[in-house]
């Protein structure tokens, strides 16, 4: 449950905050941003997730101005963790309302990869890509007040 404040909360942000999703997999996309390009990448995710019918991994996802880490939520064992400078675009499908997106290049291979997870609700996934967003702002703040000098 998300404060109505929760926009105005810097503070928890620098820490991280922290959502439990359940991971549907990743597919290679060849745009690192664009509606088009994410709505394509959920939908093979989200077809393929479909297909498997197995039991989908819950990560706690945390963002901050760092970036996205990933952690199994059962083990507490550290999945991923994504610089917030490699991240390309986030989002929230329009029509898989409750899955949350998000474009990163590849540490090892440099390919584009789409990340796709479903959270419980529709308003913990606009929760997720406000988070992102704002992380990004203060990412960029913080870099412009070190460069300021």
């Amino acid at each position: 449950e998300l404060p109505e404040s929760w926009a105005d909360m810097q503070e928890p942000l620098l820490e991280g905050m922290c959502f439990t999703l359940k991971y549907l997999g990743m597919t290679l996309v060849e745009k690192p941003k664009g509606e088009d390009m994410a709505a394509a990448a959920i939908r093979r995710i989200v077809a393929t997730a479909r297909v498997g019918a197995r039991k989908f991994q819950k990560v706690i996802l945390t963002v901050s101005p760092r970036g996205i880490s990933l952690q199994d939520a059962d083990t507490q064992e550290m999945v991923e963790n994504i610089s917030i400078y490699r991240i390309s675009y986030c989002t929230t499908d329009k029509l898989q309302n409750k899955v949350f997106a998000y474009v990163a290049q590849s540490q090892e291979s440099g390919a584009l990869e789409c990340h796709a997870f479903l959270s419980p609700k529709k308003k913990i996934a606009q929760a997720v890509t406000l988070t992102v967003a704002q992380a990004f702002q203060m990412a960029l703040d913080l870099w412009e007040a070190a460069h300021a000098g």
